[in-house]
């Protein structure tokens, strides 16, 4: 494994001499795609305590006749150029965001996929919100899509199929339906252009139940969410468990202080192999994943985000860099220990002019006789100028070089440019 040290100075010299200079901070599921969304779909808890009384529209809104339903209609339009040195192959999603496990390895590594341009619309998206006041409180609702669906041809029409991103309802302290899982913190996530985001990201949006109530400095939650085993077996395919018994247990503990918002999170599931196909045909074991977030402001609008997770389970939550377990040659059931660790640091030099650097990594301890496909450990960072001439658009330019290494010792590297344009409605 390199040293995380060397590879970083590496790094920091190829942004200088690009003449980027020092900058800043945070990511892409969410910059102003977070602060749109938190305007929109707001904490997801909603107020028990809020009175009967008819929901006043805010801006962006509007009341149905004879309703004391708000609904919010809001979204962006976002076009992203971006040039690969490396393509992780034809019509790969990854090469329209960064996708850790899609980085070309071993000795060849993308050598007939060079050199490769994509310009698409994929990240463009829609939401709805609505607010009903009753006597238990708002009951909220909030739906929202992107374009990342059903690829379609590039030929014509490049069709795109709509995606689920957010489907949930609220009422008073419980959420029902599918959003980010209680196990991340979307706010603490860096500003990039690129839509995957850092590699050592803790991300997953699922079908849950979600218990949230206020304590003096902040909230905590605790959720029933769905779950998914995915396995590694010793010929390096990836199986997914036919029937998960027990739904993942995810909480956290969030506070604020003078000095920045932080964010407690735990996670216990079950992992099963249930196939007579694999070799260990009805395995199952229980692992867990601890991590903790926050953003710290500093100065006037700069601010720091950081995120460290560690854990025998992090798995799919990994955006399935991970496999949740690995099956050995002699069918026992593994789940190695693995960590994330992500830096970002974001710096505005003036009021519509910012940069963020986002420093990312992640590893898995895997046990001897893990085939050698299966990921062990990747490294990114992301660096960025975003210029927002009106509040209501982004346009940018972003640099992202990226690693990636297999259990056999195999690594690769990609260096991309990317450059967006982003309108929000």
């Amino acid at each position: 494994m390199h040293s995380l040290p060397s590879r970083w100075h590496a790094v920091g010299l190829a942004i200088a001499s690009a003449g980027f200079g020092l900058v800043t901070q945070a990511n892409a599921d969410e910059l102003r795609v977070a602060q749109q969304e938190k305007r929109a779909e707001g904490s997801p808890s909603h107020d028990a305590n809020a009175s009967g009384a008819a929901l006043a529209a805010t801006k962006g809104s509007f009341k149905l006749t004879d309703s004391d339903t708000a609904i919010t209609l809001g979204g962006y339009v976002k076009l992203d150029a971006i040039y690969s040195d490396k393509s992780a192959g034809v019509n790969s999603t990854a090469d329209q965001e960064y996708e850790a496990g899609a980085v070309p390895v071993g000795p060849n590594a993308g050598a007939n996929e060079r050199n490769q341009i994509k310009l698409h619309a994929r990240q463009s998206r829609l939401f709805l919100k609505t607010d009903t006041p009753t006597s238990s409180g708002t009951l909220g609702t909030y739906l929202e899509f992107d374009l990342f669906g059903t690829s379609g041809n590039e030929s014509v029409s490049n069709s795109n199929g709509l995606r689920v991103r957010h489907a949930y309802g609220t009422l008073g302290h419980l959420l029902a339906g599918q959003t980010w899982t209680t196990f991340s913190d979307p706010a603490a996530y860096p500003e990039t252009l690129d839509f995957g985001g850092p590699a050592g990201e803790i991300f997953s949006r699922q079908a849950q139940v979600r218990w949230t109530s206020p304590w003096a400095a902040g909230q905590w939650a605790i959720a029933l969410e769905n779950p998914e085993s995915v396995v590694s077996l010793p010929d390096g395919t990836v199986f997914r468990a036919d029937d998960d018994r027990v739904p993942d247990l995810a909480a956290n503990l969030q506070w604020s202080t003078p000095l920045g918002k932080y964010t407690l999170a735990g996670l216990v599931r079950e992992l099963r192999v249930d196939s007579a196909s694999a070799p260990a045909s009805q395995a199952a074991k229980w692992g867990y994943g601890i991590g903790v977030n926050g953003v710290v402001p500093i100065g006037t609008l700069d601010d720091a985000r950081f995120s460290l997770y560690q854990g025998n389970a992090l798995g799919r939550y990994t955006v399935g860099f991970f496999s949740d377990a690995i099956v050995d040659t002699g069918g026992g059931l593994s789940l190695p220990n693995q960590w994330t660790a992500a830096l970002a640091y974001r710096h505005y030099w003036n009021a519509t002019l910012r940069s963020t650097l986002a420093l990312s990594a992640l590893h898995s301890s895997n046990p001897a006789g893990t085939a050698g496909s299966v990921n062990k450990e990747a490294q990114s960072a992301h660096l960025n100028l975003i210029w927002s001439p009106v509040k209501q658009a982004n346009l940018g330019v972003e640099f992202l070089h990226a690693r990636r290494e297999v259990t056999s010792g195999d690594s690769g590297d990609l260096n991309r440019v990317q450059a967006s344009a982003q309108y929000f409605f």
